[in-house]
């Protein structure tokens, strides 16, 4: 989350494979988990038909691509180099 308005619900993604800025689609929030979004909180989004960040949800760390973890979720120990 680049940023985010309470009060009016506008807000900015940034994906994180290539810097790309999304605006939130108008109600992306209404039936997702969410009540509010804080800066850098990462989420996983859907693209609406004119390109806007929909269904924003909770994701895993292997849906967010983050290094380390397995197709099913498992922490992959670091191999220790001696």
């Amino acid at each position: 989350m680049k940023s985010y308005d309470p009060g009016t619900g506008q807000g900015v993604l940034l994906r994180d494979l290539d810097r790309t800025e999304y605006d939130l689609a108008p109600g992306a929030l209404e039936g997702s988990v969410f009540r509010m979004l804080r800066q850098g909180q990462r989420v996983v989004f859907d693209l609406d038909a004119s390109g806007r960040a929909s269904g924003l949800r909770l994701g895993s760390e292997v849906d967010m691509g983050t290094p380390g973890y397995s197709a099913e979720g498992v922490r992959i120990p670091a191999v220790e180099q001696g």
